[in-house]
């Protein structure tokens, strides 16, 4: 397993150079962080070039990391996280990249290149409001079509914003202002990071 995360290791920094920002070897895992302005031409050099040949994309989500650990996070908000396989190879990476702006989080569609990620990219929009440029068919895919806002964004309010329900007397579904007062009804523990003694 060393030896294959070595030659992986050894194959990325020879390949992409410069336009890895980030490396991380933890865990038996290797996660690379790139620009937004690189993302297309690493994602294809992953996939194309003969050393790498991640031919699949298995898994793509987005992150909002305002906060991590109950601690604020000092850097851009948003990221997209992409999960990388090579069957011919036999190896996997992670492939991180941040929106350069939170205001609008923007980065390119990577759909063109592993079609695989259609769904994943159009979630991450519903979920987080990240924009996948050069996307096709970027609209929401598993909220209401009404719905206000971004769900797995850190500051949704854990209610939200409206219900919906069903009016016999109207016989159709209306939408109204949260009637629900806001509580917390889970004690929140946080434990230290060696609690109990374990190492």
């Amino acid at each position: 397993m060393t030896q294959r995360l070595d030659q992986l290791q050894a194959a990325l920094h020879e390949v992409l150079g410069e336009r890895i920002r980030d490396f991380k070897r933890e865990r038996g895992e290797i996660t690379i962080t790139v620009a937004a302005a690189d993302l297309i031409d690493v994602a294809t050099t992953l996939r194309d070039h003969p050393k790498l040949k991640f031919e699949q994309l298995i898994d793509l989500c987005g992150l909002d990391m305002s906060s991590y650990k109950d601690q604020p996070w000092d850097g851009l908000r948003f990221c997209v996280v992409s999960h990388l396989l090579s069957v011919s190879l036999n190896w996997r990476v992670r492939l991180k990249v941040f929106a350069p702006n939170d205001d609008l989080p923007v980065v390119p569609a990577v759909t063109p290149i592993w079609n695989s990620a259609n769904w994943f990219e159009r979630e991450a929009f519903d979920f987080y409001g990240i924009i996948f440029e050069g996307h096709q068919d970027l609209r929401r895919i598993l909220t209401d079509y009404g719905f206000i806002g971004h769900p797995m964004r850190k500051d949704f309010p854990v209610s939200g914003h409206v219900e919906m329900r069903y009016d016999a007397e109207q016989r159709r579904v209306v939408y109204q202002p949260v009637s629900i007062e806001p509580r917390e009804i889970t004690p929140r523990v946080i434990r230290e990071d060696n609690y109990g003694g374990l190492h």
